[in-house]
């Protein structure tokens, strides 16, 4: 069901610990994650969880919108 989705998601950085929470039916996500926004670890982390979350390769996943924003936009290939 999640070919060529496209997904809102909110990733709040420098967290206790990574986890992913789903809100309002499974349409937006807000992700968890331990590891500060620099030089594309955060959003290297991010895509890794997701990947295991959904249960996909991590190269499926593709930021469209927000690459540098906590707001993010991704495209599930």
């Amino acid at each position: 069901y999640l070919d060529k989705a496209i997904i809102e998601i909110k990733v709040k950085t420098n967290a206790f610990s990574n986890e992913i929470i789903t809100i309002q039916d499974n349409k937006k996500y807000l992700v968890n994650i331990t590891i500060e926004p620099e030089k594309g670890k955060a959003n290297k982390r991010f895509t890794s969880l997701l990947a295991k979350f959904f249960k996909i390769h991590q190269k499926n996943i593709e930021i469209i919108k927000g690459i540098k924003s906590k707001n993010k936009i991704i495209r599930i290939n």
